[in-house]
């Protein structure tokens, strides 16, 4: 492979290198500096395999072998930080975070080979690849410590922050943690991405639990190279923005690896010993481009390139070891040549192993289920005494039956019982009681620890949560209203949903995602408070989306969603239908029809609620209304009217809008060959396009109708019922479709 401008320039600044007085090794490499020779070498060596991978990059796309150009060049001093870290401190990594990757491979007693090995397989999208198996180029391992990330965005922010929350709460709580007590984590991201809303996110939190006294030991490491692709980040920018209460800032020369490791070491200690977040400012630069595709020389000028090309951290770190008197240039460049050999002959043998080769491969660890399993812990309960203890001797299958609110009260109530890891959170949740009382006393009994408020940030909370659930917790956040989850569906799109994916299952972050969902609350409204968009969370591969309307399913569905989360590392939202909260009745005022009785944990067995099944009413042979959510109360009075009027009908409750359950709506289908899908949701987008689609694919020849809510935001007031779907709407249809 030829060699380019960046390699060749380092190979002849090498050769002019002129050797100084020799120091022992195990001394510091300069004056000045806790660096030793040895420490040096080996880090030089990381250095040098980092950028070999970069070529190799660039010869493997060459060859259409490879997939990934976006290279780790100039970039290499953040094998510093590495060692100033330990290799069980929990790493979610900058995708230029190369030289941190080999260095922590090597640290944690890995052969230099195997984490080149990893990288390179990474690169080829090889099905043997380590972590992600082919399915993306990630940095991570799980014996490492490695957090696989894919962010470009720094979406990763708000997760680093939950893990160091996490690692304080679990000690907290005297329960396990995947990391040690003593950990820190370690968050690294570019320039660029400072100024993405995540990152802001992901500082403010830190700021914000400090600024109260809470022990947050994170590590934020912004690379700072001074260009995100084609446009300049400031000079000051990142200082100014880093710059912010409770956070202690550090900044070294990325380019100088001893001064880089000396304040790297300063800043870890900081963070160790005081519990307390840090920000390391490493000034870089980018050599070889934003990528193998990016012609930089479009939009910087022959001077600029130069000049980053003289602050080569490969030459920078060469020339502290010839200084020192421990390597020859000839020597360094004899080395070079050799590891650049071994190298690229790996790349070229890498290139014949095997890729995912099916479509079952590639999805295969999406959302691994196992409903046994889940079916055998979803019954577990505290022990007797325990419960007594927890509900102050009012066990709540003794009290009268309960709307949905009290149901999913004291099913979480039973639940944070049973599982001290558990952690329940979000806005208003703690004191309160949530807006709606849902989480009402929960704080009082568990304590500050496991139920607590935190800041109104939607993207906080799920980073929250996904940290906790990546670090052994088991978190169920709350959001507040469905409209507000869109404030950062990214924390579930792009993080949550795909760590399984893109680690084979080797990490995951279980969590139950409660959000006060739907419309028709009465008195309060308007469309922040009552949306019933969901479109954007059924297209997300792996995420269960759970939606009771009963007292009785809620309780059941929680305890699956829990199990699911902690046997299968699941990412559940359980959509909770704001208008049911307090309902009582059904039909008539008074006749209590929408109560339930709170089953006692020896029934839970048989109550149990697989993922994916539905719930059907009635018995009738002229037509089946399929539905959910507040549809189901307004279906099953629809079918009373309809039933007067001799047409025998069947309410089926999905009960779970990922995965649908299919076999349960096709038995339906059939067994009247009409069906009516009644759905809350949008026209556009709706839950009741996706049904059609079910039922079409599967052959089903019957007649099929859908009423949905209009397309349109929700307004205040009786304004809203001309958009809303209607028990009235549901008659009309059914007697439509039947002719």
């Amino acid at each position: 492979m030829a060699r380019d401008t960046v390699e060749t320039h380092f190979i002849q600044a090498v050769a002019t290198l002129e050797a100084g007085t020799p120091r022992d090794p195990g001394l510091p490499v300069r004056e000045g500096t806790s660096l030793t020779g040895e420490q040096c070498l080996r880090l030089f060596q990381r250095q040098v395999d980092s950028r070999l991978l970069d070529i190799a990059a660039r010869w493997l796309r060459e060859q259409d072998e490879g997939h990934y150009t976006i290279g780790s060049a100039g970039h290499e001093g953040n094998a510093a930080v590495a060692a100033a870290l330990r290799p069980t401190d929990p790493a979610l990594l900058h995708y230029r975070s190369g030289a941190f990757y080999l260095t922590r491979s090597e640290q944690a007693g890995r052969l230099p080979e195997q984490g080149i090995r990893d990288v390179l397989m990474g690169l080829a999208a090889s099905a043997d690849e380590p972590i992600a198996g082919g399915r993306h180029k990630v940095f991570g391992h799980p014996e490492l410590a490695v957090i696989p990330q894919t962010s470009t965005i720094a979406s990763h922010l708000p997760r680093s922050v939950g893990v160091a929350f996490a690692i304080e709460r679990a000690a907290a709580l005297g329960v396990p943690s995947e990391w040690p007590a003593s950990a820190v984590t370690v968050c690294s991201f570019g320039d660029a991405s400072i100024n993405h809303a995540s990152a802001l996110s992901g500082l403010n939190t830190a700021s914000y639990a400090t600024h109260q006294g809470q022990p947050l030991p994170i590590l934020f490491v912004c690379e700072d190279n001074g260009i995100g692709i084609s446009v300049r980040t400031p000079k000051g920018w990142v200082e100014a923005a880093a710059r912010r209460p409770g956070l202690e800032y550090f900044a070294a020369d990325g380019c100088d690896l001893a001064e880089s490791y000396d304040v790297a070491v300063r800043a870890a200690r900081h963070v160790r010993e005081h519990r307390r977040p840090a920000f390391l400012h490493l000034t870089t630069v980018r050599l070889m481009g934003h990528a193998g595709s990016d012609v930089e020389q479009a939009y910087r000028t022959q001077r600029e390139i130069r000049a980053d090309l003289e602050r080569d951290p490969l030459i920078r770190t060469a020339a502290l070891l010839v200084e020192a008197g421990l390597r020859t240039p000839e020597e360094l460049l004899k080395a070079y040549e050799s590891q650049r050999e071994h190298v690229m002959r790996t790349a070229l043998e890498i290139t014949r192993s095997p890729r995912l080769g099916s479509a079952k491969e590639v999805m295969e660890p999406l959302a691994p289920r196992k409903p046994e399993l889940i079916a055998k812990i979803s019954p577990m309960a505290a022990t007797g005494a325990a419960r007594e203890k927890a509900f102050a001797g009012s066990l709540p299958e003794n009290d009268k039956p309960m709307t949905l609110s009290q149901a999913v009260n004291r099913t979480l109530a039973d639940a944070l019982t049973v599982y001290p890891e558990m952690t329940v959170f979000g806005e208003d949740v703690a004191k309160k009681g949530g807006v709606y009382g849902v989480t009402r006393g929960l704080q009082k009994r568990f304590g500050a620890g496991q139920v607590f408020d935190t800041l109104l940030d939607e993207q906080a909370i799920l980073g929250l949560a996904l940290g906790a659930g990546v670090s052994g917790l088991l978190p169920v956040p709350e959001i507040q209203y469905l409209a507000y989850l869109h404030n950062a569906l990214d924390q579930i799109r792009g993080e949550a949903a795909t760590l399984s994916f893109f680690s084979r299952g080797r990490f995951t972050n279980p969590m139950v995602v409660r959000v006060a969902a739907y419309a028709y609350q009465k008195g309060f409204g308007g469309h922040f408070h009552n949306d019933n968009a969901v479109a954007a969370l059924r297209d997300i591969p792996g995420l269960v989306i759970a939606s009771p309307a009963r007292p009785d399913d809620a309780a059941a569905m929680l305890r699956t969603c829990l199990a699911a989360a902690r046997t299968c590392g699941s990412v559940c939202v359980f959509l909770e239908p704001i208008a049911l909260y307090h309902t009582r009745d059904l039909f008539q005022e008074g006749d209590g029809g929408w109560l339930a009785p709170y089953a006692p944990p020896s029934r839970w067995a048989e109550t149990h609620v697989p993922i994916g099944q539905a719930r059907s009413y009635g018995d009738g042979r002229d037509l089946t209304i399929v539905t959910f959510g507040n549809g189901v109360r307004m279906s099953l009075r629809a079918a009373v009217k309809l039933t007067q009027e001799n047409v025998g009908c069947r309410v089926l409750d999905l009960r779970w809008l990922a995965p649908l359950p299919r076999e349960d709506l096709l038995r339906a289908a059939e067994l009247t060959g009409n069906v009516l899908i009644a759905d809350e949701t949008r026209h556009t987008g709706s839950v009741s396009e996706a049904i059609v689609a079910e039922l079409v694919d599967a052959g089903f020849t019957g007649k099929i109708g859908r009423v949905t809510s209009a397309d349109s935001f929700i307004p205040l007031g009786r304004a809203a019922d001309h958009v809303l779907l209607s028990e009235d709407e549901i008659e009309q249809a059914a007697r439509k479709l039947l002719g």
